[in-house]
């Protein structure tokens, strides 16, 4: 069920629907459960008994989580019952125009990024999504002056009807989430719904470096407005002579971005196009581009010990995150990694580890990025047992200069319950040292 499960039934009640909970866990361990029904909604938990489609059921609404291979979901499709996610729902109740914004990567530094550039401009924004409040949960409250923000994941998308959102953004497309997709075209298949339901009325904001997103654009009906870090592009937006571009203006110059990390102009470009058709000022966007240094978790400064920089880049859970990270820095990193094991070997990383001078690593990969570490002729390599043990060991080993990394290639899941959850542990290791 978890929080969107449970915003998603509180609204149903309140719209009149007659609303039945199922959740896996136990009902004695399950305290969102109990609560709704004391509120007085039929609650099954324990299982996924078949027999509740027999209650004539008219819609599932399921947690993004939930593989579509469960038995029970895969009864419902046979008996034709629609399943969508709650990003449904809140499209449907929301009076406010939706923002979606999806890719691999990237996505909450956008997301936060547009948020802080419409405010700043006065369009009254609210965030939602995996980022923030539960969509639906935002959307019960919303006007028409406002608009809301919404981080969207392929999951989510994979469980729309008639969502439709006022500007759609791909970011870029990595392989990822193979575990629940199967295949990159499927993964790419699910994000490309952003668009599916967009009409002339709409813009579809599209990454012109990533052929692969430019492909899955192909069906939107959007008016197309496109992004590049490398080539002009005179109807869109694009880095000119040292400076940020839309549709022909100068907004700002590199150099006046704090921002740090190459990686981040395509965000910052995505977000900035939004801003702008979305009518904010030049000078809101460049006052946010002179302050906003990044989101927690997402290649996070957290502090200097002995002219030693740690940054926490716990929400990089795929290997294009972590390369991302890895071009970011100049000085010498030593690198923090590993997590749940998808199936995927890390090969690619290799290029990226030209200036990482050693690597610790635990969880499920770590025999894995032992052994690319080791193709990559690195030196300093160590299997430790937990985030904690890195940061202990990293620091021993560190010179004055190094950058240590906490980047770890991976989903938390092995370990921890949320990559959150690995990015806070990190940082109070990284004050213990004090």
């Amino acid at each position: 069920m978890a929080k969107s499960g449970y915003a998603a039934a509180v609204l149903l009640k309140k719209l009149g629907a007659n609303v039945i909970v199922n959740d896996g866990k136990p009902l004695a361990e399950n305290p969102l459960a109990t609560e709704l029904q004391s509120q007085g909604i039929e609650v099954v938990c324990g299982g996924h008994p078949l027999e509740l489609l027999e209650k004539n059921i008219s819609v599932v609404v399921k947690n993004p989580g939930i593989p579509y291979s469960n038995p029970l979901l895969v009864a419902a499709k046979k008996k034709n019952i629609p399943i969508i996610t709650e990003v449904e729902l809140a499209y449907r109740i929301s009076d406010a125009p939706l923002i979606g914004i999806t890719g691999s990567n990237g996505k909450t530094t956008t997301t936060t990024l547009t948020f802080e550039m419409l405010k700043e401009g006065e369009k009254h924004p609210v965030i939602a999504g995996n980022i923030g409040m539960v969509a639906c949960e935002v959307a019960q409250g919303v006007t028409e002056q406002e608009v809301v923000v919404t981080e969207l994941s392929s999951f989510q998308l994979m469980g729309i009807d008639t969502f439709q959102p006022k500007i759609a953004v791909l970011l870029n497309l990595f392989e990822a989430h193979l575990d629940y997709h199967g295949t990159k075209e499927e993964y790419g298949l699910a994000k490309a719904n952003i668009f599916k339901n967009q009409n002339e009325n709409d813009y579809s904001i599209i990454n012109a470096d990533d052929e692969e997103v430019i492909m899955l654009s192909e069906q939107s009906k959007g008016q197309k407005v496109y992004f590049s870090t490398t080539k002009v592009i005179e109807d869109g937006a694009c880095v000119k002579d040292g400076a940020l571009y839309f549709k022909g203006e100068k907004v700002i110059d590199v150099q006046d971005i704090v921002l740090p990390g190459k990686h981040n102009l395509e965000n910052i470009l995505a977000a900035m196009s939004i801003a702008k058709l979305m009518g904010a000022a030049n000078e809101a966007i460049i006052a946010v581009l002179k302050r906003f240094t990044g989101v927690k978790h997402r290649l996070e400064y957290v502090t200097t010990i002995q002219n030693r920089k740690f940054y926490n880049d716990s929400k990089a859970t795929n290997m294009l995150a972590t390369e991302k990270a890895l071009s970011a820095f100049t000085k010498p990193v030593i690198l923090l990694a590993g997590g749940l094991d998808r199936g995927n070997e890390f090969d690619e990383l290799i290029p990226y580890f030209e200036n990482v001078k050693a690597l610790f690593t635990f969880g499920q990969t770590a025999p894995k990025l032992v052994e690319v570490a080791e193709k990559a002729g690195m030196k300093g390599i160590k299997c430790v047992d937990n985030v904690e043990q890195a940061v202990q060991e990293a620091f021993a080993l560190s010179e004055e200069g190094d950058i240590i990394l906490l980047s770890p290639a991976c989903a938390s899941w092995d370990q921890f319950k949320t990559f959150e959850e690995r990015g806070d542990m990190f940082i109070q290791a990284v004050h213990k040292l004090v």
